[in-house]
């Protein structure tokens, strides 16, 4: 098996990562009808990273790319959580 055929995934697993994703955004829309107080965001941003992880992993193939695409990657996701921080604790303390 060459090099460049290392990261085939079949269709079977892109059908189930879907279904998934349809599941994770039919349990996001439950749960946005569901009052569990100060559970209810972070329940939210939990669905929403798992989400994102199948989609980052499956469907974009970051998994089989080089090391500079992990490496932005992480900074990206670092930023994203520095900002979210920096987000709550301004909620937290107004």
């Amino acid at each position: 098996m060459s090099g460049k055929n290392k990261h085939h995934i079949d269709y079977g697993t892109y059908i189930l990562v879907w279904l998934a994703l349809l599941a994770f955004t039919t349990i996001t829309v439950t749960v946005a009808g569901i009052s569990l107080g100060r559970y209810t965001l972070f329940t939210a941003l939990l669905i929403a990273a798992v989400k994102s992880a199948l989609v980052i992993n499956i469907f974009m193939h970051i998994r089989f790319d080089e090391p500079i695409f992990k490496a932005f990657l992480g900074i990206s996701g670092m930023t994203l959580l520095i900002i979210f921080l920096l987000t709550f604790l301004d909620f937290i303390y107004r």
